[in-house]
């Protein structure tokens, strides 16, 4: 019935515009991709099989932490444990890394590295927790604590939790006390350079800096993972992707003092599915083009989510004097509770203690759709589209979007964007469709007002 929605609404808008046949064409040639771009359920993916640890399927060994010295008392350091443990389950077909319940394991910093045998699993279900002063870390690994490396086919599970122990890192941040030096802080858990990797169940909260990472790598499906950090902790990222592709998130709850998934440069064929965000600020795409740096993020999409109480809602964020491209991204059936800024896309963004340079070139954003989209927004600007005067924003699509403030109304500013709605898009968008350099349904917008916009409630996810 939707497309049979959208069939109608084009020849509709070719009858009217004559000329613009060919641009309805090839919109709706973009919306066809956009929408049978789709999320499979967990409980169809296959791509490998390995059963649990408990499973009679075939015979696991066991590797247990403790069998190689590990106290999991929190005080005693169980980083050789945990190292050698991992040399003999690496190179051990079907064998099971097990973290035990029940105990809490201080590990240093680390760095879990392939390719292993086949069929690994690594059951967390114990607690694992990092070091809590920071002029004591390792400082061979100033940007990881736990880092897992160079894997094929690793299951990762259990209902353990991974504590970064980030308070003093928090406390040392230039994001905290601006007479803080800006450092750089470790990411909790990273998986990299891996792939056909599946990680379910497990928390991850407190991180130094960023929570989950997942970098450079193909074939990555978190399920059921819980990512947790107070809503002022700086730059705590829950789940990060970047450089990867063929990666799925689903039914994980998240609430950070950052972006609650962020997704960067060089990544393709991001799906997310019934997630919950908040605190937080919102799920971003970006920031992209930093430093005049070239970046490319195409076919995201997020399918049932819920917002509450975030500083963003859906964001997409590029610095000027970047290139490359954000392209087809699709946002739908999501519900924002007192959201800051709902619906956001930012090509002004400046996360920088000086004022950024004004630059001509940014990275272009286009094919991007916002479809059931509802709920409550803190601003009166409920949708934002500020895109830059030399590369704008296009095909810009908005559908049964509505967007109320309790206390007032609501409205949506467009900076050079372009694009259309149908159905029921509320605020109005007809903004969209302006060729001035900016306009504001229900309002006009100053270039002071232009700056504020862009500048207030940014908090960048990356140092």
């Amino acid at each position: 019935m939707d497309n049979l929605f959208v069939v109608f609404v084009f020849g509709m808008l070719i009858a009217v515009f004559g000329v613009a046949g060919n641009m309805v064409c090839d919109n709706m040639s973009m919306l066809h991709e956009l929408e049978s771009f789709n999320i499979e359920e967990d409980n169809e993916l296959n791509v490998f099989d390995i059963p649990t640890w408990k499973s009679e399927r075939g015979i696991k060994t066991l590797v247990n932490v403790d069998s190689f010295g590990a106290a999991g008392d929190g005080v005693s350091d169980d980083t050789q444990a945990f190292q050698k443990a991992w040399g003999i389950a690496c190179n051990t077909t079907n064998a099971v890394f097990l973290v035990p319940q029940g105990r809490h394991y201080l590990v240093n910093a680390t760095k879990f590295q392939g390719p292993c045998a086949d069929n690994l699993i690594i059951q967390i279900e114990g607690t694992i927790v990092a070091p809590d002063e920071p002029s004591k870390w390792d400082p061979n690994f100033p940007r990881t604590w736990l880092d897992f490396t160079k894997l094929n086919g690793v299951l990762f599970q259990g209902h353990g939790v991974i504590d970064g122990s980030g308070s003093k890192w928090w406390a040392a941040s230039c994001k905290t006390n601006k007479t803080n030096p800006c450092r750089g802080a470790p990411t909790a858990f990273t998986i990299d350079k891996s792939s056909a990797i599946k990680v379910k169940g497990i928390t991850i909260k407190n991180a130094q800096q960023m929570n989950f990472v997942i970098s450079q790598c193909d074939a990555v499906r978190v399920n059921a993972v819980q990512v947790s950090a107070p809503g002022d902790s700086p730059n705590t990222d829950g789940i990060h992707i970047t450089a990867s592709t063929n990666v799925i998130l689903q039914d994980c709850k998240i609430g950070t003092g950052d972006d609650c998934v962020s997704i960067v440069n060089g990544t393709s064929g991001i799906k997310m599915k019934r997630i919950f965000c908040g605190p937080g600020h919102g799920i971003s795409i970006g920031s992209l083009g930093k430093d005049n740096s070239t970046a490319m993020v195409t076919k995201v999409v997020l399918d049932t989510a819920y917002l509450r109480e975030t500083t963003n809602g859906l964001r997409i964020k590029t610095w000027q004097g970047g290139s490359g491209y954000v392209r087809g991204v699709r946002f739908q059936n999501v519900k924002m509770e007192n959201v800051s800024n709902p619906i956001i896309i930012d090509q002004f963004y400046c996360d920088s203690p000086k004022t950024c340079q004004n630059l001509t070139s940014a990275v272009q954003i286009t094919q991007v759709m916002y479809k059931n989209i509802y709920g409550t927004t803190k601003s009166a600007k409920a949708m934002k589209f500020a895109c830059s005067d030399t590369v704008p924003c296009r095909n810009i699509v908005l559908t049964d979007v509505n967007l109320e403030k309790e206390d007032g109304q609501v409205e949506t500013y467009c900076n050079s964007a372009q694009g259309f709605g149908y159905g029921i898009v509320h605020p109005s968008a007809e903004c969209l469709n302006s060729h001035d350099k900016d306009s504001t349904i229900n309002g006009q917008t100053s270039e002071s007002e232009l700056a504020d916009l862009t500048t207030a409630d940014i908090v960048h996810t990356e140092l």
